[in-house]
């Protein structure tokens, strides 16, 4: 793929700018007027910041990201490219803060130490960050030097994101990745002398995976004793390698196990299983994934990311450019947003309980209303017919998906979709 961008939108540059600007104003003047919502309070807001290239990618990987072809990717450029995007935004959230900022992709640990404290200096110049916020990087083992992620750690990043998925050679192997076992625990032992704070990442169900090879992946990275575990259940994606050459992998039985000992073994280890796949220590969840999960508000910036953002009286979603090359140029031209469209009503159920419902703890009555503008009624028909299968519990305060319920998540979830009129 070329990484130099495509030329941005035709005009002078003058031009440009004035028309991009001009329709911006009138998407937030749009965005505040009358809608068919209302909404008494805004929830809390994240960003999220998409590094869109990677050395390989896996065959599994359904994500935005881009192997870079010549010697290295244009940081420079791309870092010109999201303060433009950002600075574009600042209009539709002003005077909010942000409580958490991720930094995902891709593999965004291949940024030089100089690129992140570049980026990570614009943010905090450009947004009302809280003082506390956490800030989190993605990071894959095959980058890791510890003096970088010193440096990274004295930028600002107080959170370190792992992608381990195995500690076993033949299973790193076939999912692709460009670390080995030896790597991936050294990448721990650096990520665990640099920050106070972690996530691993791993993977079971894994293509070959014995039970006991799942059992032994796990063990190691509790021997690490990790503030916090993400453990995924392999998918096969459509539009991955996977997915057009599917492996063979754990029939569902095996798969099941797998799932069953590692809810009982990570809770034995002091963990709590508060997401489908996320297991943290007291205190230590993963705040800016809770903020999704909780139907909360989070800018996205970069090729590809998705923005959800709260008005009084609407919820809008937006996505970028995808292809790196793309996103630069429109970013740069001030048109960075590629689609945008308002949730409606019909929907706004359905995508709140895809999120509420991936909870342990499910979500307080009221927060449904505050993050939504609608009230109970509307779904009340849903609400019965779960309660009935026996998917959920709730009550006058809380409304909880019952372990059935978490089993056959997606059942519970499709419950709350509308027919079109």
């Amino acid at each position: 793929m070329s990484t130099s961008p495509k030329e941005p939108p035709s005009g002078t540059p003058a031009q440009t700018d004035k028309h991009a600007h001009a329709a911006h104003a009138k998407t937030v003047s749009a965005f505040l007027g009358p809608g068919r919502i209302r909404l008494n309070s805004l929830p809390p807001l994240s960003l999220y910041v998409h590094f869109p290239w990677c050395v390989r990618k896996c065959p599994y990987c359904d994500f935005n990201s881009h192997e870079f072809s010549g010697e290295s990717f244009p940081e420079q450029v791309y870092l010109d490219a999201l303060r433009a995007d950002l600075e574009l935004a600042l209009p539709l959230i002003w005077g909010r803060h942000v409580h958490t900022v991720f930094i995902g992709g891709g593999t965004p640990s291949l940024l030089s130490a100089d690129g992140l404290d570049r980026l990570l200096s614009d943010l905090r110049a450009l947004l009302p960050l809280d003082a506390d916020a956490e800030i989190t990087l993605e990071a894959n083992p095959g980058t890791f030097e510890a003096a970088k992620f010193a440096r990274f750690r004295a930028s600002g990043v107080n959170r370190l994101s792992v992608g381990i998925q195995s500690f076993n050679d033949r299973h790193l192997k076939a999912l692709g990745r460009i670390h080995d076992a030896s790597e991936a625990r050294r990448a721990v032992h650096i990520a665990q002398s640099t920050f106070d704070n972690f996530n691993l990442d791993l993977m079971y169900a894994l293509p070959g995976q014995t039970l006991d090879e799942c059992k032994a992946d796990i063990e190691t990275a509790l021997s690490f004793a990790p503030p916090h575990l993400s453990l995924y259940h392999l998918t096969l994606e459509p539009n991955t390698y996977f997915h057009k050459f599917p492996p063979e992998v754990p029939d569902d039985d095996t798969a099941s196990d797998m799932q069953d000992w590692i809810a009982a073994r990570t809770h034995e280890a002091g963990y709590e299983h508060y997401e489908v796949s996320a297991y943290a220590q007291p205190q230590r969840q993963s705040r800016h994934n809770l903020n999704y999960w909780r139907f909360g508000d989070y800018l996205g910036i970069g090729a590809g990311a998705h923005t959800k953002l709260s008005f009084p009286e609407r919820i809008v979603r937006q996505v970028r450019y995808k292809h790196p090359a793309s996103y630069m140029a429109h970013a740069q031209a001030g048109t960075p947003v590629q689609e945008e469209h308002e949730v409606g009503p019909r929907d706004l159920p359905f995508e709140f309980m895809l999120n509420a419902l991936r909870l342990t703890e499910g979500f307080p009555v009221h927060r449904f209303f505050e993050r939504t503008g609608m009230t109970m009624t509307s779904i009340e028909s849903a609400l019965d017919e779960a309660e009935q299968r026996g998917l959920l519990h709730r009550d006058h305060q809380q409304i909880v998906p019952t372990p059935l319920g978490r089993r056959f998540l997606n059942d519970l979830q499709a419950l709350f979709l509308k027919d079109p009129p």
